[in-house]
């Protein structure tokens, strides 16, 4: 009986051997008649990008402003001092006259002559002349009487050397240059912010009917700005000679 016993267990793995593979067919068989997975597409390739087209650089506007009076103008004012030239810190800035500062265009900064008036300036030493337009204020340095914009300096040989003795024409004019205006007093450079706000409470306390104004410039320096009761020019003109600040100096200015 143990003999039985040992020839059955002897068996037994044949068997179990047997079914395993017996079961593998019929998954293997049923495994066929699954359904189908949906296949996902594969991502579309990556395209190509063509390289951004920059557009080509356009002339800065006014920089190929061409100025024209009638022949034969005669000049309405003349005067005789130092010119000077302002750039870089100031381009792309809003002038006087509204529109953005392009020291590529032919103009120039004046402290009271209309805005828009067109004037012929002359190098005394070099003779070179050039026509510009006046649309911004300047210059604040005392003994200079027109700023230049970079192109106009160039013109007129003031740009190595900074300044030069030139003659001012004004050939034309919007307005009359004697009467009207809108005019203003202003004072500056201040180093500082403290000296520039000192002196426009003092200014604003002295004269109750002015609109006083602080601000600092494109180049760091702080300036202040009394715009009397009206904007008149004989109250302009009279608070800028009443007035004294120990640092900077006081410019009587017409705004339009």
């Amino acid at each position: 009986m143990n003999a039985r016993r040992l020839r059955s267990s002897a068996a037994w793995p044949a068997s179990w051997v047997l079914f395993l593979l017996l079961l593998a067919a019929l998954l293997s068989a049923c495994g066929k008649h699954k359904p189908t997975q949906s296949q996902v597409p594969p991502p579309p390739p990556l395209s190509q990008e063509k390289p951004i087209e920059t557009a080509p650089p356009q002339e800065t506007p006014g920089a190929n402003e061409k100025i024209e009076v009638p022949a034969g103008a005669k000049p309405i004012f003349e005067e005789t001092g130092v010119a000077s030239w302002y750039g870089a810190p100031y381009h792309n800035r809003r002038g006087s006259n509204g529109e953005v500062y392009d020291m590529n265009a032919m103009t120039a900064a004046h402290l009271t002559l209309p805005l828009g008036s067109i004037v012929r300036i002359t190098n005394l030493k070099t003779g070179n002349s050039a026509l510009v337009r006046i649309t911004d204020r300047g210059p604040f340095v005392v003994g200079r009487i027109v700023d230049l914009s970079l192109a106009a300096a160039k013109a007129l040989d003031v740009y190595l050397p900074g300044t030069a003795k030139v003659r001012l024409e004004v050939l034309q004019a919007p307005v009359p240059l004697d009467t009207g205006g809108r005019w203003a007093v202003q004072i500056g450079s201040f180093s500082g912010e403290k000296a520039a706000a000192k002196l426009a409470e003092h200014m604003q306390k002295r004269y109750q009917t002015a609109k006083v104004l602080k601000f600092v410039s494109p180049v760091g320096d702080w300036w202040v700005r009394v715009r009397v009761l009206d904007d008149d020019r004989q109250r302009a003109t009279t608070l800028a000679h009443e007035t004294e600040t120990e640092e900077g100096a006081v410019f009587l200015v017409r705004l339009d």
